[in-house]
């Protein structure tokens, strides 16, 4: 008999979700979930929004405690052989086991910038992250925030609610233009300067500066120079795979681990779940995707947890994603991403109530709403359906229309509904030719891991990772992790 009958690495929503969801199966025997973070499971989406205002505490942020499973908190799984079924723990202790849920999660992608070791510099990505900021934020008058997707842009609405001054630099053109198209990313840019955050998109930081050993100043490739009491980076996330890539399970292209539809493994026994999981979508032909959000990480681990029991199913839920800037506004979003032809306006933007469609060759491809969440449940219905509605776009765009009834109807297309053509690119001007970057300061000697404190020393090296002293912290193997904990490369920051 396996030691574990039911192991679930990572724990996030994912692992948190497959974790619960095995015993309301009523799966048998025991069940063990494996965290690296210091932290019980919890709700991440607060990170960026109460948690970071200091509005809600660390017990607000929990989920839903764990009843009759195991958890192993501020431990990394060190190697995972699923040839013979055993796992090997940062804790020294080698264990058999029987399924496995791999929901490891992303790691934020860091910036490679002179001056990034300064400190006021941050990433925010757990609950550490974000109190660690609010303390380093105490006596901060003039934040810099670098991305124009939802970290930065919910971090700099709950900052300038707190009273901060905010500035945000971005390469796109808009905030959320990238994925919610030019209709909304007008609306949202429109938002957040009518609320004092001062935007400078279509551009990027090059350098950070500081006369001591914190950030004063962010330089951009347009020639700006920002003054910054801190500096806060949403640059995105990488699929953490580094488990699963040394256990021999197959990756997808975008670097995920591949899955089938009911989200099994390349190996028997093993499935995948959250923003680690790329897997064949059955409501759209087997087409891989891999999504990176709350709510699916929640219903892909149950999935999981179904198939975990001798249960397989297809996963076939509409992908759901929330997004709060404070108070000013809510956006709630269905659908598949990806790129766009037809935008349909539907509501009153000027009055902050509408929704869009997203039509790529007529066919449903995602719905943002604000203010009109009537309008999920029809669009995850049209979703599913996946039928043509290129005759329909006028039926779409009329606030009252029964939207229950629009497949069986078909009229023509009026000349005076909302339809936004999207251009396949931003004409903009073009960035100056990039100049070389002058290092500012010497790299950091000390480099420390953010998931439990262990300190990379240059000068040490690492003599059980085979790693000489002297070696710079750029030039360690990708393949290195944390000698304690087992997180990978990407997890360490300046100390």
């Amino acid at each position: 008999m396996p030691e574990i009958d039911f192991l679930v690495v990572g724990g996030g929503a994912a692992g948190w979700s497959c974790a619960t969801t095995l015993r309301q199966l009523g799966a048998e025997g025991s069940v063990v979930l494996v965290g690296r973070e210091l932290d019980a499971p919890y709700d991440r989406t607060l990170c960026s929004k109460s948690y970071l205002a200091g509005t809600a505490a660390d017990a607000d942020a929990l989920l839903a405690p764990l009843q009759d499973i195991e958890l192993l908190t501020a431990t990394s799984v060190m190697g995972l052989d699923l040839g013979d079924r055993t796992v090997r723990l940062s804790d020294k202790r080698t264990l058999s086991f029987g399924q496995v849920c791999l929901a490891t999660g992303a790691n934020v992608r860091r910036l490679q910038l002179a001056g990034g070791g300064l400190e006021g510099v941050h990433y925010l990505r757990t609950l550490r992250n974000a109190a660690a900021i609010r303390k380093d934020l105490a006596d901060a008058e003039r934040i810099v925030l670098v991305g124009g997707s939802y970290i930065a842009a919910e971090v700099a609405a709950t900052l300038t609610s707190l009273g901060r001054r905010c500035t945000l630099v971005m390469q796109e053109a808009a905030p959320f233009e990238r994925t919610l198209g030019p209709t909304a990313a007008a609306f949202f840019q429109q938002l957040l300067d009518a609320n004092g955050i001062t935007l400078h998109p279509q551009d990027e930081v090059v350098r950070l500066e500081g006369p001591g050993d914190r950030v004063t100043s962010v330089v951009t490739a347009r020639g700006r120079r920002l003054p910054a009491d801190a500096v806060i980076i949403g640059a995105g996330v990488m699929p953490d795979v580094s488990v699963a890539k040394r256990a021999g399970l197959a990756l997808g292209p975008t670097g995920g681990v591949l899955v089938d539809e009911c989200l099994r493994a390349s190996v028997p026994g093993v499935f995948a779940a959250g923003d680690i999981c790329e897997y064949a979508d059955p409501l759209r032909g087997r087409q891989l995707r891999r999504v990176e959000h709350w709510d699916v990480a929640i219903q892909q681990g149950r999935t999981a947890a179904r198939g975990m029991v001798g249960e397989p199913t297809p996963h076939d839920a509409v992908p759901y994603f929330f997004s709060d800037l404070a108070d000013w506004a809510s956006l709630e979003y269905v659908g598949f991403g990806g790129t766009a032809d037809t935008e349909v306006v539907r509501g009153s933007i000027a009055d902050s109530a509408f929704s869009v469609f997203y039509l790529q060759d007529g066919r449903l491809s995602g719905t943002l709403t604000i203010g009109r969440g009537e309008d999920l449940d029809h669009a995850r219905a049209l979703l599913r359906d996946g039928g043509d509605l290129s005759t329909f776009t006028a039926e779409l765009a009329e606030p009252d229309h029964d939207l229950r009834a629009l497949a069986k109807e078909a009229r023509p297309v009026s000349e005076s509904i909302k339809v936004v053509q999207v251009a396949s690119g931003v004409s903009a001007d073009p960035l100056p030719p990039a100049s070389p970057v002058e290092s500012y300061g010497q790299a950091p000697q000390q480099w420390i891991c953010e998931n439990c404190g262990f300190i990379f020393d240059v000068a040490e090296g690492d003599p059980d990772g085979g790693v000489a002293p002297g070696t710079a912290f750029a030039d360690l193997p990708d393949d290195w992790v944390c000698p304690v904990c087992g997180a990978t490369k990407s997890q360490f920051g300046p100390y």
